[in-house]
Order: C-alpha cells, then structure tokens, then sequence
C-alpha cells in the first residue's frame, strides 16, 4: 500500500524534505482492530512535532485524523461493520493516517457526519476531542450552564479553537472571547461565533479592558503559553480556571497559588496510550459531534484543501503549519494515482 513516511532525522536543520513516499505491505484487522481505507487526512501540530522529534532507523508513518471506509474488523468489534464511513484521530504510538490502509481501535473511532464530504470531516476530529475534552473533563464546564462566566480562548483561530469556540458557543451560556492577531483570522473567530475577538500581539490584560472585560473565569491557552502566562494570571478571577494543550519549555505553578488558580493539561492520545478504562469514551464524543454537525449546530473547521496524500503536499501543509499563519485546518484527500 502507498503511505508517506519520515525516514530521517534533521541535520544540523529542518527534515522536512524527509517525508517520503514508500510502499507498504498492507495489515490485517484484529482484536479490537479495524482496518480502515484512508479517504483524507489532516495536519497537525502533533504531525510537525513528531517530524522534527524524529531520530530512528525504521521510517514512521504520521498522521493523526483520518475519514476513511471500514474494509476488516477484528474478532472482537462490535461497533461497526465493513462498509461504514468512519472518523477518528488514531493513536499516537501506532503508524499512522497518511497511509492507504491503516489499523485503528473501534473504541477512539465513530460513524463520520453524514451531511459532510471526506475533506470536511477529516478537518475536526483530533481538534474536537481536544476541544471538548478541554472544555468538558478539564475546565468542567457544563452543557447548557456556566451562566456569567467568561471563557478566553488563545489561539482562536487555529484548529483547535475554531471547534471550541463553536464549542462554547453553542454549547454553554458563557460569553466567549477569542484571540487572533491578523484580519484574516480575527474575522474566521467572529465567524466562528467569538462574542469578542482581541489581538493577543497586544497586552492581553489591556485588550480586555477594551472591550470591557474586567477578568474571565476559564482560560484555554491554546497556543505560547509561555508568553501569556503571568497576563492569564492577572485576567483570570480568584478560583478560576487555565487548561493548556501547548509545550511550553517550564511552566512555575507558583503564581497560581495567590488566587488559588487551577492548572489543567489537555492531552487527547492520553486514552488511547494508556487504554484507559473510558476509552470508549472518544467513541462516544465524537459520535455526538456528528450529531451536532448534522444537525447544523456545528460546522466544519476547513480552512484549505492541499490536494491529494502525497509527500511533496505534505511538505507544503507541514511547512504552512509551521509559519503559524495558517486558518483552520489543512486537509489533504485521496492517494494519487
């Protein structure tokens, strides 16, 4: 089968021209194995960080979020059967999307969105587990509740936050801020559904204040925490809440201690590699988001099609990510010829 590899680490620069196209033999389902025909992928961060971490003998498939069409299930699945459309984010200790075929557990995978095409789909499922899970298990928000609070998202416009915003917003009454430094983006935020959207090139703490924000609840820092973090402290009320998904080189717990801040980590691989006991519970979240998508209360987070699963299209969409200029989420579909 055709699948696109990292087969060398970096040297003395970028690797990124080590993503490669290879040939592989094709897998077999088993367990709670199903083994999927890959339609589209997306990028990200996760696929960067991989590449450039990369520093092994064996070449590694990446990709991590796939649609794709159930071809053989294991002996002991019970969710689906061969035909079905899928979605899901994969594993991130296994081989991953950017391949014709590859094996995923059923319990992190749900039917895809009926009312969305395979690039569509492929934009949202690593970033909506992320997102809801932030939101949901980390930050406890509640469905409907949370009226008064104030939820400030950094990095709205990227892929997780173009989800979780929609998130909030939809889903919760809390008024929803979200950051965005270009035009561009500021205006994907709003269309987004961001009650306000503030620059976070500009002090954080002087940009609420313009738009008359005296101190939020709940923060997701999305993207640099480290540059934001003593400015989150200082807009965040006694007692509240900042959850972060990104990589900061050190991180001082200390300063929260005076407001009696709680810190969270996000981590969406963190029930596949540990086969937690509610794993199936990715399942069931992703199984709701097609809900809510086919339902019309969410929409889709594709910000750019790069063509087909190739390895000179992966360069170009790891490279974008990389700018930390891109909208959205780049999608690629389809194996060439």
């Amino acid at each position: 089968m055709k699948a696109i590899a990292i087969t060398r680490a970096a040297a003395g620069g970028s690797n990124l021209d080590a993503l490669t196209d290879i040939d592989l033999p094709q897998p077999h389902a088993s367990g709670h194995d199903l083994l999927v025909e890959v339609k589209a992928v997306s990028v990200n961060p996760v696929d960067t960080k991989v590449r450039a971490g990369f520093n092994a003998d064996t070449p590694r498939v990446l990709g991590w979020d796939a649609v794709g069409v159930v071809k053989e299930v294991g002996e002991s699945v019970t969710l689906f059967q061969p035909g079905d459309e899928v979605w899901y984010a994969g594993a991130l200790t296994r081989p991953g999307s950017n391949s014709e075929y590859q094996l995923v557990d059923e319990r992190i995978v749900a039917r895809k969105p009926a009312s969305l095409d395979n690039a569509s789909a492929a934009a949202l499922p690593l970033t909506a587990i992320t997102a809801w899970e932030l939101l949901f298990d980390r930050l406890g928000v509640k469905e409907n509740g949370n009226d008064g609070d104030v939820l400030l998202i950094v990095g709205a416009a990227g892929g997780v936050g173009s989800i979780l915003t929609q998130l909030a917003r939809q889903l919760t009454r809390m008024t929803v801020i979200g950051t965005a430094s270009r035009p561009a983006s500021q205006q994907w935020v709003k269309e987004r559904g961001a009650h306000h959207v503030i620059d976070h090139s500009k002090p954080l703490t002087e940009e609420l204040a313009r738009i008359g924000i005296k101190e939020v609840t709940h923060v997701a820092s999305l993207t640099n925490t480290q540059d934001h973090y003593q400015q989150l402290i200082n807009a965040l009320k006694p007692q509240g809440k900042l959850a972060l998904i990104d990589d900061p080189d050190s991180l001082d717990a200390m300063p929260l201690k005076a407001k009696s801040l709680s810190l969270h980590w996000e981590f969406m691989f963190t029930r596949s590699m540990f086969t937690t006991d509610d794993m199936i519970a990715q399942h069931q979240l992703l199984s709701r988001v097609a809900e809510l998508i086919d339902s019309g209360v969410l929409k889709t987070t594709l910000g750019e099609h790069g063509g087909a699963i190739t390895a000179a299209n992966l360069r170009k969409a790891h490279a974008l990510l990389e700018s930390q200029r891109a909208v959205g989420k780049i999608v690629l579909e389809g194996f060439a010829g």
